[in-house]
């Protein structure tokens, strides 16, 4: 498939590039900055692209198979991600190419049937990435109002740090996924191989899907 994935340059970007490459798929990476280029493996067409709300993004969309988003805005401008997911759907809506969103798990719900979310749960989240929480539960928000473009919304494990690519993990859709220990872990490896399982072989179109290790 043709593929390109925005954010291409970034922690969980770079995971799906490599995934994605390793799948002999043609990955068009779109990153922020010129600078970013030396980050880049090769095989990929590189494209600069300085995503900003209401940017006509339909050119890096057309004649596209599958469009990834790995996009995070920097600390403090959390907010934005609701802007700039708007303008990504956009492009998918007038391409009418499919989108997958890497999100997070703050809308998730807990496991413990409190019915509380990842988000809402009393002292769950560290108060230093609540911004990035709020907005990321917006942001799926804003995909569930849209009812035109083919989106899939990936959330992450509560912990999604660098690790190995086992190719092992379970899917869920409602629920934080945990452990018998209440541990919620995902890699950023096989977060990456759970998107381009979905690319492959769509399960979740118009839905939210979770992936953890534990």
């Amino acid at each position: 498939m043709k593929i390109t994935i925005f954010g291409a340059a970034g922690d969980v970007g770079s995971r799906m590039v490599a995934e994605a490459l390793s799948r002999n798929h043609a990955v068009t990476a779109v990153i922020r900055k010129a600078s970013q280029l030396k980050e880049l493996p090769q095989g990929v067409i590189a494209k600069v692209a300085e995503l900003q709300d209401g940017t006509n993004l339909t050119p890096l969309f057309n004649d596209q198979d599958i469009v990834i988003s790995a996009v995070r805005p920097p600390q403090g401008a959390e907010a934005t991600l609701v802007s700039l997911t708007r303008t990504l759907i956009n492009a998918a809506r007038t391409s009418g190419v499919r989108i997958l969103l890497v999100g997070g798990a703050s809308s998730l719900k807990m496991s413990d049937q409190s019915g509380h979310t990842v988000l809402t749960s009393p002292n769950f989240l560290p108060a230093s990435v609540v911004p990035i929480a709020k907005a990321c539960f917006a942001q799926y928000e804003l995909c569930l109002a849209e009812t035109e473009a083919d989106w899939t919304y990936l959330a992450p494990s509560a912990m999604l740090v660098p690790g190995t690519r086992t190719g092992i993990y379970r899917t869920g859709k409602n629920h934080l996924l945990t452990d018998e220990t209440g541990q919620s872990r995902i890699s950023m490896e096989d977060l990456a191989v759970a998107m381009l399982d979905e690319a492959e072989t769509p399960q979740y179109k118009r839905q939210r899907f979770t992936a953890a290790n534990t």
